[in-house]
């Protein structure tokens, strides 16, 4: 008996194309490739989903579904903390993301679940709507931008520390005294050299919090 193939569906063509955003980033998902992987002809996809841009609309929304939403019972600061360290997570795992996120404008049922609790947790904790706004672009600016920068920094952290040893060298003579004390303690191990995400958050929520006040 012929095995029943899984009929089209929206879902499906962005389940598809999503799992080749992971594997090879944007540019190698044309909706060419996305068919044969679906064993179908490309003109078939138009039936789920209008063009490429489309897809990448309907992807980005699939990965923001990811994002757990937490709970605000301990307070709004949590809740923030929360949903950034998870944010960056999921972000992590669908490198080609964060670049999507900022070069356009995402409105799937995900994101604006997304932003809604957020806007929603801020002004419940008693924030204006002015640094509602403030608040929320600062923080997803710092966590976006936070997770281009380990995606793309040339320095794996398990390298740092040879690294810094490596290029001591060039620092000797006096001229950078603090640039060569502090590869120098990374070197060592005495510092992992590595930028914590949870450092800067709480720095921001720290302040959002005296405004707050």
């Amino acid at each position: 008996m012929t095995p029943t193939r899984e009929p089209l569906s929206r879902d499906r063509v962005l389940r598809a194309a999503l799992a080749l955003a992971d594997a090879g980033g944007t540019d190698a998902l044309t909706m060419r490739r996305l068919g044969q992987e679906l064993g179908v002809e490309a003109m078939s996809l138009y039936r789920h989903v209008a063009n490429k841009d489309a897809v990448l609309a309907g992807i980005v929304d699939l990965v923001i579904g990811e994002i757990t939403l937490p709970s605000t019972a301990d307070g709004w600061k949590e809740a923030m903390r929360s949903r950034g360290a998870t944010a960056h997570q999921v972000l992590m795992r669908h490198p080609w993301a964060p670049a999507l996120l900022m070069s356009r404008t995402n409105t799937g049922p995900a994101m604006l679940r997304y932003i809604d609790f957020t806007l929603g947790a801020l002004r419940e904790a008693g924030f204006s709507w002015q640094l509602t706004d403030y608040a929320w672009n600062t923080m997803d600016s710092y966590i976006y931008g936070f997770t281009l920068r380990k995606l793309s920094f040339p320095i794996a952290e398990a390298d740092y520390a040879e690294v810094a040893s490596a290029h001591l060298h060039m620092l000797a003579g006096g001229q950078f005294p603090y640039m060569a004390e502090m590869t120098r303690l990374v070197g060592a191990g005495n510092h992992p050299g590595e930028p914590d995400l949870a450092f800067g958050l709480d720095l921001i929520l720290d302040g959002l919090e005296r405004l707050r006040g």
